[in-house]
Order: structure tokens, then C-alpha cells, then sequence
């Protein structure tokens, strides 16, 4: 009896071993808190990766740029370093061009269109470019609709953009996009938003509301007009070097899992901003709706943009994209 039971014990130890041996971890690094929409769209893909893969994989996320901004863990997964991250696709267009246009200002009308675009042929297209970087697409979620904040005046028409200092991320159609709405644009990362626009630095920034919100920027800015000048997409991302080390079966648990989390966080976002600009409001905020005429006025301005890049996302793309819109 006692060998039987030694014989159990050193097999469960072994079994129990194997199985530790076997699980996958990976670090996921994340621009915003774990409340914001960004956040919680991890937080789910993580639970469903270590749901559907039995414990298998492992995926730890580190919030509020505890690992670095966009550009640094971007450049960190293709070095395999991180596993993991989700930036706006903006981030991409240093490395492929053709991302610049989910950048053009006024492109998408609505939620329904950016997902019909972002979910079909031209998002497909888009994601087959990036293993040549050293990275994995696995789908796109939602940033949202942007809008402009600042502490100078309400901005009603695009006139009001004149002159201010306004927060741009390092990508050259966002700077040009600025200049051309008559502000200027000041190059800022995510974690220093909110002292630059403290200490009055910049006047300025375009984000979602959900953002704004999680950033508490309504506590620095006095401001908040619904533009809707840009759309902003999320994209998770894997490393190519950590996925290449996975089964095809972990694979497509990954995959999935991103696909599913999707639908979860797409939700959250346009909850979030709903019931952002209503709590941003009884911070105090002032709050101003952009009529459609001025809005129109808006785009129009832009529209040199547009022109300027279209050669560089290929007329063929852009054609593709209109068609869709369409």
C-alpha cells in the first residue's frame, strides 16, 4: 500500500510539474488606467486568454504607462521584451504608412462606419503588414471619437482654433491636421498631459472623452467642445517573437480571445463617453456641442490633408476606404 501510494504521490508531483512548466506568461503593457476603457478591454482579454487556454497563458497587465508610452513598448514587443500592449494606430504610421489613413481628420461620420471599415477588408489589409515589423495585429478596439479641451474659449467654429497650443502625439499627419485647424502643435506622451496643460504649457489637447475623464484633464481644462475631428482606434498587439513561440492552438485562443474582448470594450467605450462628458460636466466643466454646418466647415479646412497624404496611404486605399463609406 505504501508504494501504491508513493507511487500517486510521484506521479501528481510529476503531473503537477509538468503542468507549471507549461504555462505561458506575458507582460501587457497599457497606456491608460485600469478603469478606462483601454484598461478594462485588457483586463478582459487577459481573463478570456487564461479562461479559454485552462490557465495555460498567463498575461499580467501593467497600467497607466508603468512600462513606458506608446512608442517605447511599441519598439519594446518588436525586440521581445514585452509581450504585450494596445496603442491608437496612429502609433503605427512611423513604420507603415498606410495606417495614416484611420488619422485623416473628419473621415468616419459615426461609430457604425469606423467598425465597418476597421472590421472588413481594409482592416484585414491593414494588420498583414505589421509581421514584417515584428509585430501581430489581432484586432481593433475603440478610442473614440476626439475632441478638442483647452482653457482659452469654448470652440464653436474653426476659427477658435487660431492660435492655440495644442497637444499632438509624434506623428506628422496629427501635427498637420493641427496646423491646418489654425493651432499649433506641441509633441506630448500621454503621461505628460497633465502637467503640460497644468502648468499651462500647452492651452490644448484632442482626445476622447472617456480619456479626458481617466486623465482627469477636466481638473486642468476649463473647455470641452464635441468636435469629433478624429476617430481613434485601438489595436492589440503581440510580439512576433513571443508569438511564434506559440502552439497554433494557443494561437487562435489569443486571436479569439482579442475578437471576443472586442465586442466587451467597444461597449464600454461608448458607455464611457456618454456618462463622461456627464460627470465632466458637473466637475464643471463648460461643455458646447460643434453645429453639423461648422463641423462641415471644419472638414472642408482639412481637406489639403487629406491631399497631402493620400500618396503616401496609396490612392488605392483610399479609394477602397471611400467605396466602403459609401
Amino acid at each position: 500500500m505504501k508504494i501504491r501510494t508513493s507511487l500517486l504521490a510521484g506521479l501528481l508531483a510529476a503531473t503537477l510539474s509538468s503542468s507549471a512548466w507549461a504555462v505561458v506568461t506575458a507582460k501587457f503593457a497599457v497606456t491608460l488606467p485600469e478603469k478606462s476603457h483601454q484598461g478594462q478591454g485588457v483586463a478582459k482579454f487577459a481573463e478570456l486568454v487564461k479562461q479559454k487556454s485552462n490557465g495555460e497563458i498567463v498575461i499580467k497587465p501593467y497600467y497607466s504607462g508603468a512600462l513606458g508610452n506608446d512608442v517605447q513598448v511599441t519598439s519594446a514587443l518588436q525586440g521581445g521584451t514585452i509581450e504585450f500592449t494596445v496603442p491608437q494606430t496612429t502609433t503605427l504610421t512611423g513604420m507603415v504608412k498606410a495606417y495614416e489613413i484611420l488619422d485623416f481628420p473628419f473621415l468616419f461620420k459615426n461609430s457604425a462606419e469606423a467598425d465597418k471599415v476597421l472590421d472588413g477588408p481594409v482592416g484585414d489589409k491593414l494588420l498583414t503588414t505589421l509581421p514584417a515589423h515584428g509585430l501581430v495585429g489581432l484586432a481593433y478596439w475603440e478610442n473614440g471619437f476626439f475632441n478638442a479641451t483647452n482653457n482659452k474659449h469654448p470652440i464653436a467654429k474653426v476659427e477658435d482654433f487660431e492660435g492655440l497650443k495644442f497637444r499632438s502625439i509624434q506623428a506628422r499627419i496629427t501635427q498637420e491636421t493641427i496646423k491646418a485647424l489654425g493651432a499649433n502643435p506641441v509633441p506630448l506622451a500621454v503621461p505628460e498631459l497633465y502637467t503640460a496643460l497644468e502648468t499651462h504649457t500647452i492651452d490644448g489637447q484632442g482626445t476622447p472623452n472617456a480619456v479626458i475623464a481617466a486623465l482627469k484633464l477636466y481638473e486642468v481644462q476649463k473647455f470641452l467642445s464635441i468636435t469629433q475631428h478624429s476617430y481613434g482606434a485601438f489595436i492589440p498587439l503581440a510580439s512576433k517573437a513571443f508569438w511564434d513561440k506559440l502552439t497554433p492552438e494557443q494561437q487562435k485562443i489569443v486571436k479569439d480571445s482579442a475578437f471576443e474582448a472586442r465586442v466587451y470594450q467597444r461597449e464600454v467605450a461608448r458607455a464611457q463617453s456618454d456618462s463622461a462628458r456627464e460627470a465632466m460636466a458637473k466637475h464643471g466643466m463648460k461643455i458646447n456641442d460643434v453645429s453639423d454646418a461648422e463641423r462641415e466647415r471644419m472638414r472642408e479646412r482639412v481637406q489639403p490633408v487629406w491631399k497631402m497624404f493620400t500618396p503616401d496611404v496609396g490612392q488605392d486605399l483610399f479609394d477602397q476606404v471611400m467605396n466602403e463609406l459609401k
